[in-house]
């Protein structure tokens, strides 16, 4: 069914990452893989995950120090079964770069009332904290699913 799932922000290195290693913490035997939908324009294309989001993630427990950020490509949406987005506008975002992901295109919140996952880039522990609350429950709901 949904074997190989794509986890999709805007930099891949806050959002993204920490719901790509949680969803491989929860869901083992799954291909997951993340990408941004703007890393390369943001020059961020194989930059660690921020600092603050890892901060977060090892006060729970999960390493994202192996990740490495990537620009979301039309090839990328085509190998995978589902594309998990953080906000509704990212859709869109991925639709512009791969118009045939629309019907595998969901939120993570999906199953959370499908609100938007805010970015906490450059902003406080506090939205990074915040964030990690939305996308850890988001992930449980995922693997209950999946």
């Amino acid at each position: 069914m949904f074997d190989n799932i794509l986890v999709v922000c805007v930099g891949n290195i806050c959002r993204s990452p920490t719901g790509e290693y949680l969803l491989k913490r929860l869901l083992p035997n799954k291909r997951i893989a993340s990408a941004g939908i703007a890393t390369s324009k943001s020059k961020l294309t194989g930059h660690p995950a921020d600092k603050v989001a890892q901060q977060v993630a090892l006060a729970h427990e999960l390493s994202l120090e192996q990740h490495s950020a990537q620009q979301l490509t039309s090839s990328m949406c085509q190998e995978f079964d589902l594309i998990l987005v953080m906000e509704k506008g990212h859709i869109d975002a991925v639709c512009a770069i791969a118009p045939e992901a629309r019907g595998k295109t969901m939120l993570f919140s999906h199953w959370l009332d499908k609100v938007d996952i805010p970015d906490p880039y450059r902003q406080s522990e506090e939205a990074y904290q915040h964030a990690w609350n939305l996308i850890e429950k988001s992930a449980h709901k995922w693997a209950d699913k999946l």
